[in-house]
């Protein structure tokens, strides 16, 4: 008999796994629970915020329901604006007056808040989408009391919020058809601008996307450049509308940049070309001098440069300069335009080392191009305003102004 013992056939005890059971969602408790704290405190937003931090709410859970509680004053139904059962406290932003002292404790009271849960920024964002794509269902003072709290918001750099939030909801066609979001936007930027810069809404403005389209906010029958300026000029916002009016004319001197770079590029006739000129002036209504200004800078960001060879450099500036000296000339029709393309020349040659030397070559040129009068060559020898390289430059040009002026003593 072996004296090994023998197996046995008992079984092994299988452990099983725990499940996470997850508590069913009660949003009107949490609602009801956040109402009675602000019940309690009498709205002291300062007692409000305390009584809130040192609670055992599940905020991860339902921040929107929070902020619902602070815009509304109670649970909203879902997706919509509309209150829901349960208890309400008269302390919210939309029961605030419509005035900037009235609002601003709340900012800062959900600022704080903020800092103590930065996970409620998102639910922040939900709410505040929800509401602006509901304008409509708002009144007039509901709707001015929700842009100067977005506007405090940004003012008081609410951390984290970003600016698409706000801006893109408000794009929907029937809003803007309806003038609400122009009513919206007029309200924020008045509220923003008091204690921010011009320049501090345009950067918001660019990290919400919108910089490039203020007219979207406008119903279409009132969208155009003079209608962005006859509104907010009216509204006491002329500095914006005077950025507006700067940001169209940028955008037209680039289309006609980008334009006339193609034609000099493809080698267009001039004639053609000048004709086309003629017509984008006139349809964006440009200034003389700009024009001048730019076809200056296309003719010559046109040249292909040499790196170091001087001698080839300046023939190419010459040779561009002949060959579309009618073109300048359609353009330099008087004393004042040729002056302010003499001083484009300076600044250039001011600012490109590689066409310092070249300052006199060009003027004669042009002189002898008739693009540029002797009247305008010894006014700007004589008189010229700009510094740069002024010094410089006269000297250099003072042997061609010498046989200007002994020419003229001959005749």
């Amino acid at each position: 008999m072996s004296s090994k013992e023998k197996p046995t056939l008992g079984g092994t005890r299988i452990k099983t796994r725990k499940r996470n059971i997850a508590a069913p969602l009660d949003p009107a408790a949490f609602a009801d629970a956040v109402v009675q704290i602000y019940l309690d405190n009498a709205g002291d937003l300062e007692l409000v915020a305390k009584s809130i931090e040192s609670s055992d709410l599940n905020f991860s859970r339902y921040g929107d329901t929070f902020f619902e509680v602070v815009f509304t004053g109670g649970r909203t139904q879902p997706g919509t604006i509309k209150p829901d059962e349960g208890e309400r406290h008269p302390y919210s932003v939309l029961d605030c007056e419509p005035k900037r002292e009235a609002i601003l404790p709340s900012v800062l009271y959900i600022q704080k808040i903020l800092r103590r849960r930065p996970f409620l920024i998102k639910s922040l964002e939900n709410v505040m989408r929800r509401f602006l794509q509901s304008l409509e269902l708002f009144e007039e003072n509901e709707r001015k009391k929700l842009a100067i709290f977005t506007a405090l918001t940004f003012s008081q750099k609410l951390s984290g919020l970003p600016p698409e939030t706000v801006f893109q909801p408000l794009l929907k066609d029937n809003l803007v058809a309806k003038g609400l979001v122009l009513s919206f936007m007029t309200d924020f930027f008045k509220e923003y601008l008091i204690e921010n810069s011009l320049d501090d809404l345009i950067s918001l403005l660019k990290r919400g996307k919108m910089e490039d389209n203020l007219l979207d906010f406008f119903p279409t029958a009132k969208r155009s450049a003079e209608g962005f300026s006859e509104h907010f000029i009216k509204e006491g916002l002329a500095a914006l509308a005077e950025y507006n009016e700067k940001k169209i004319f940028e955008v037209k001197l680039k289309e006609m940049k980008s334009a006339l770079t193609t034609q000099i590029a493809e080698e267009t006739d001039i004639s053609e070309v000048i004709e086309a000129v003629k017509q984008q002036v006139k349809d964006a209504k440009l200034p003389d001098v700009e024009v001048v200004r730019i076809l200056w800078d296309v003719l010559m960001d046109a040249v292909q440069w040499s790196g170091k060879n001087q001698q080839q450099n300046a023939n190419a500036a010459l040779r561009q300069v002949r060959t579309w000296s009618k073109l300048l000339n359609a353009f330099c029709t008087n004393g004042k335009l040729e002056l302010e393309l003499m001083y484009k020349v300076q600044i250039q040659c001011y600012e490109d080392a590689k066409l310092m030397k070249l300052f006199p070559e060009i003027i004669r040129s042009l002189y002898d191009l008739d693009v540029l009068a002797e009247d305008t060559v010894l006014h700007w020898f004589r008189k010229g305003a700009n510094p740069k390289g002024r010094q410089t430059f006269v000297k250099a040009l003072e042997p061609f102004v010498n046989w200007l002026e002994e020419a003229e003593e001959e005749d």
